[in-house]
Order: structure tokens, then C-alpha cells, then sequence
């Protein structure tokens, strides 16, 4: 089951019935999607309204501030915040509770249209991008799932590389990354990459460690994460595989300390599952990674690589 929506005392989340909501989702909705986005008020509500279920966040006061709803086809709608209340944590709590609600509804999955220009915040709850890009009301979108009680697929790199960001972003203390080679496509990933740089420069201790397979690879490529590691060498730690018998194992994985991973059977592929709250299998893959790593050689050549 997924955390509650915070309540910290400047704003509350709570179910809203339409019919007798609707002004309060009005007030909220329209300033937000038709005066300031511009989309058509004929295209803003729809014959679904009825059909939804309904969150609204509301101040201390209790005026609306943040909506979202659940359509009947299991997807997330709406989410829309007052623009004096962005930033304040008003958009994930409403999200934390529609998530909520469809996980009391036992629903298996959960997906969304986000706008281009917001893929990232649903991607630090789990969401990953699947297809191309389109356009919805004038305003660029992408498609996004999640799987509710269970982990998401990945298929693509778009998604593999959404949910590393996610993965690196939620670490509270320790990150565990095991590689074949430190995969091109997905660690030299600029949004990758920088989540990882945000979470080295943190203020409280942050431990992460990088299993490879092979050192030398990205070493001859000028991995940019070997050069991250380098100028962060008080938190990164690289080790190789020298045992044999660890050289048999085909996957790869990131896992951090809060219940987030994303586990690839195959090492060369970009497909596997993921999730964000999942501890006991987190767990059991830092359990796994650990007396491998204890037998693995430092890799002391790339403390000394000028690129």
C-alpha cells in the first residue's frame, strides 16, 4: 500500500465527490489548464467527470489548491496545482493519493498522459515513459504506467533510463550498482548522470558502490561516470569481478536502501522489472551484491585517469 498523502499543516488531500464538488475542481481546474495553459473549456470537461474518482487539495483555510482524478480506465487526469502552491509539495501528495485510492481498488496498474514538461516529476513516483511523444490539446504529452502492488516492465531505454534516475533519486544512504561494463546508453544517460551527481553532493554520508564485470571497457571509453566517480571519489567506489565463479553471473541491477530497484536478467538488455517500493526484493539484491563485492579487486586505475 502506498505511503498516505502528507497533511503538514498548510494543506490537506482528500476525496472530493463530483457532484457536489465540482466548483471547488472548477476552481482550480480552469485557472490552471484553461486560462493559463489555454486549453479549450469544451475539451476540459468531459462526459468522464461524472465517472471519476475525484482528489482535491485544499489550504489551511480550506480553498482549493491541487486537483486529479481517476478515470474509469485506471488512468491519472488532471493534475493541476494553483501556481502560488508549485513546488511545495502539493503535486506529490495529490499523486500519492490517487496512487492510494487504486491500490484500494486493487487495481493492477495505473497510467497517465503527462505533459512533456512534467515527465519528470512522475517519474520519481515509479511512472515510466512508453511510445512516442503526441500531441493532447495542443500541449506535447507521453504516456506513462505503473504498476500498482506489483513491479513495472522495462522495455526501453526510455524507461530504463526514467527509472535509474528514480532509482538514484529515492537513495537515502547507500546504492548498489552491478554492471556488465557500466552500459552505454544507460549510465551515460545526462539525466542519469546528474541524479547521481545530486545524490554525491548531498550533505549527509551517501555510500555508492559499482560492481563491473569488466573495468577496462569503460575505462577505453571515457565513461563520463568514471570521471563523475573520480572528482567524487569520497562516495564512489568502483571494484571488479575477479573471481571465476562470479563471472557466470548474467544480470544486472541498481538497487538503493529505501526499497527501489531495477533488476535486468540479461546485462546487455535494457528489459527487466523495476519498482520504487519494493524493499524485500531491494533487499535481497544488496544482500547478494555484497559478498561479491567484498572478493572484487578496487579498481585503483581509474583514481588516477585523466580524461
Amino acid at each position: 500500500m502506498p505511503d498516505r498523502a502528507p497533511f503538514d499543516g498548510t494543506f490537506r488531500v482528500e476525496a472530493i465527490a463530483y457532484a457536489s464538488g465540482v466548483d471547488d475542481l472548477r476552481a482550480v481546474r480552469e485557472p490552471v489548464f484553461v486560462q493559463e495553459q489555454q486549453v479549450p473549456i469544451e475539451m476540459e470537461w468531459d462526459e468522464l467527470d461524472p465517472l471519476c474518482v475525484h482528489v482535491i487539495a485544499r489550504d489551511a483555510a480550506g480553498k482549493p489548491i491541487g486537483t486529479g482524478r481517476l478515470t474509469p480506465e485506471h488512468k491519472i487526469g488532471r493534475m493541476a496545482v494553483l501556481p502560488e502552491w508549485r513546488g511545495r509539495g502539493v503535486g506529490d501528495a495529490l499523486l500519492l493519493a490517487l496512487i492510494e485510492e487504486a491500490a484500494q481498488r486493487r487495481w493492477p496498474e495505473l497510467r497517465l498522459h503527462s505533459q512533456a514538461s512534467a515527465v519528470g516529476f512522475y517519474v520519481k513516483h515509479g511512472f515510466v515513459p512508453y511510445g512516442d511523444h503526441f500531441m493532447e490539446a495542443g500541449i506535447e504529452h507521453q504516456s506513462m504506467r505503473r504498476q500498482i502492488g506489483g513491479p513495472t516492465a522495462i522495455d526501453t531505454r526510455d524507461a530504463a533510463v526514467a527509472i535509474t534516475t528514480a532509482v538514484v533519486a529515492a537513495t537515502r544512504r547507500e546504492l548498489c550498482l552491478y554492471s556488465r561494463h557500466l552500459d552505454p546508453g544507460l549510465f551515460d544517460a545526462p539525466d542519469v548522470l546528474e541524479a547521481l551527481r545530486r545524490l554525491a553532493t548531498r550533505r549527509q554520508r551517501v555510500d555508492i558502490r559499482i560492481l563491473l564485470q569488466d573495468a577496462g571497457t569503460p575505462q577505453r571509453a571515457h565513461a563520463p561516470l568514471i570521471g563523475l566517480g573520480q572528482r567524487l571519489s569520497s562516495v564512489f567506489a568502483f571494484r571488479e569481478i575477479t573471481d571465476p565463479a562470479d563471472h557466470g553471473y548474467a544480470s544486472a541491477f541498481i538497487a538503493n536502501d529505501s526499497g527501489g530497484y531495477y533488476f535486468r536478467t540479461l546485462g546487455n538488455r535494457f528489459d527487466g522489472e523495476a519498482a520504487l517500493d519494493f524493499g524485500g526484493r531491494a533487499r535481497q539484491l544488496a544482500d547478494g551484491f555484497m559478498p561479491v563485492w567484498e572478493r572484487a579487486r578496487v579498481v585503483t586505475e581509474f583514481r588516477a585517469l585523466d580524461i
